[in-house]
């Protein structure tokens, strides 16, 4: 009877419970549960696997290489980031999420933009949050290539519709008209729908230089910073003092 109980929940795509059932029924009689009691114990494993198994998928699904955790962020490398401590903690909660905020985080190679955005990027997908870290190089270079393929249309929905978009290093090079357009289509989609982290090494009066206008920048950042928490990290590189201690 066990046998094709097993087979049922198989069939009810109820993978834990049909992994778990002989040895739950066995602890059952051996804890004196009643139907109810073991009924629940069954639902709270598959529940607890399926937990599991999407926070897995949304850090698979995310491109991070990496686990960071802000415990790691040395925050008594630079005044900056001991004075803006209090503001980087709270972007780890993940509330800037739920009200659609944008995140921009401004400055010098090496002084901890991207492992902040690392750091938000892996606790969303903690939370089960559907997640995308990626560079803005690598984001226009797949925009370039599907347009190239006729599938254009399909990978800006697919950089649109994730509930946390983090572009990383923006301002290393120009993306020039196209990417640049195709760079505004996406903001412009997410803009008061979904959040969006930023982590750039120029001031917004600079982001003439990314784009390919002035015209194009402007509307970028006006909607970038509408309704967005802008952290500026400054001092010397953390990354070529971990590298020459």
């Amino acid at each position: 009877m066990i046998e094709t109980v097993i087979e049922k929940c198989k069939t009810l795509r109820l993978k834990t419970t049909a992994q778990n059932l002989a040895q739950v029924i066995e602890l059952a009689a051996q804890k004196n549960w009643s139907p109810l009691e073991t009924i629940n114990h069954l639902f709270e494993l598959e529940l607890e696997s399926r937990h599991q198994n999407k926070i897995a998928l949304r850090f698979k699904q995310s491109k991070l290489l990496e686990k960071p955790t802000i415990d790691q962020f040395d925050f008594d490398h630079h005044g900056s980031r001991k004075k803006q401590k209090s503001k980087i903690l709270n972007l780890i909660t993940l509330e800037f999420i739920g009200q659609k905020n944008d995140i921009i985080l401004i400055g010098n190679p090496g002084v901890g933009k991207s492992f902040v955005a690392k750091c938000i990027a892996y606790a969303a997908t903690q939370a089960g949050i559907k997640t995308l870290f990626t560079t803005a190089t690598d984001m226009i270079n797949h925009l370039f290539a599907a347009e190239a393929d006729h599938s254009l249309l399909k990978k800006l929905h697919y950089y649109q519709s994730q509930d946390l978009l983090i572009c990383d290093e923006i301002g290393y090079l120009p993306l020039g008209q196209q990417g640049s357009n195709l760079f505004f289509q996406i903001i412009s989609q997410r803009h008061q729908h979904k959040s969006t982290v930023i982590t750039t090494n120029l001031p917004f009066a600079d982001w003439g230089k990314i784009f390919d206008s002035t015209t194009v920048a402007t509307a970028i950042a006006d909607r970038l910073v509408y309704n967005s928490q802008i952290l500026i990290l400054e001092g010397s590189s953390y990354r070529k003092k971990m590298n020459t201690s």
